[in-house]
């Protein structure tokens, strides 16, 4: 199945990829690179809900 997810930048693959493993670590799940259809519903929102807090910790520190 083809992911419908695309960046609308394609240099900034690696940097997604490279922050969405942070993230994961930081919320205790073990993602490899590639396809990880082993991931619980959980777990995979729980990497995205990790990647989403960052983000707007980012927004508001740049208001500052």
């Amino acid at each position: 199945m083809k992911s419908n997810n695309q960046i609308n930048i394609p240099q900034a693959r690696e940097a997604m990829d490279k922050f969405k493993m942070q993230a994961a670590q930081e919320v205790g799940v073990n993602l490899t690179n590639g396809y990880n259809g082993h991931l619980t519903s959980r777990e995979a929102g729980s990497v995205g809900g990790q990647m989403v807090k960052k983000m707007i910790e980012a927004y508001e520190q740049g208001m500052q």
